[in-house]
């Protein structure tokens, strides 16, 4: 018999991959629905498909955020 990965008996060693519905990225980004669609569209917000729902890990959004502070930056 083998023991369980330490994974299982700590689960909080496992960052959590908490998921956004488009509602709460456009609440938490203050943008329209039509607006975060096209960030999807482009490839500029990454997301995932689960059967009909569209979800945004969190990361992702961060990621987003960071690389627009960046170019924005940039430009400056």
């Amino acid at each position: 018999m083998t023991s369980p990965s330490p994974a299982v008996l700590h689960p909080e060693t496992e960052p959590a991959l908490d998921l956004l519905t488009v509602p709460q990225v456009t609440a938490r980004l203050q943008l329209g629905r039509s607006a975060v669609y096209d960030l999807l569209r482009s490839g500029q917000l990454a997301s995932i498909t689960l059967g009909r729902a569209r979800r945004i890990p969190t990361h992702a959004l961060t990621d987003f955020i960071r690389t627009r502070l960046d170019q924005e930056a940039a430009a400056a």
